[in-house]
């Protein structure tokens, strides 16, 4: 199972560029992968082929009409099943005892 953090923006687009995040989340969203927004990127567990299938479809859109795109993106592989993404907060969480603003 696969964790990828990644976030994707126009370069040539100015300084607010919501629009163009939007239409990468409506991808992910669509996608039935399991996913966290964050303010800083976006984060999405499944299979390999999964999760960089969808990151590709995100940049096949926005390069319609964006000249120049920035991608960073982080990757955490294990053979482990789905639900990761929750268990890794779960289980901080159970350390502290307490919940944690997520």
């Amino acid at each position: 199972m696969v964790l990828l953090e990644f976030s994707m923006t126009p370069m040539d687009k100015g300084e607010s560029v919501s629009e163009y995040v939007s239409r990468s989340l409506d991808i992910i969203d669509k996608s039935g992968l399991d996913y966290r927004l964050t303010p800083m990127g976006t984060i999405l567990e499944g299979e390999w082929d999964e999760v960089f299938g969808v990151v590709k479809e995100c940049f096949e859109r926005m390069r319609v009409d964006c000249n120049r795109i920035a991608v960073s993106a982080k990757v955490d592989y294990r053979k482990a099943p789905a639900g990761r993404l929750s268990g890794k907060l779960d289980s901080v969480e159970k350390r502290l005892g307490r919940k944690l603003k997520t």
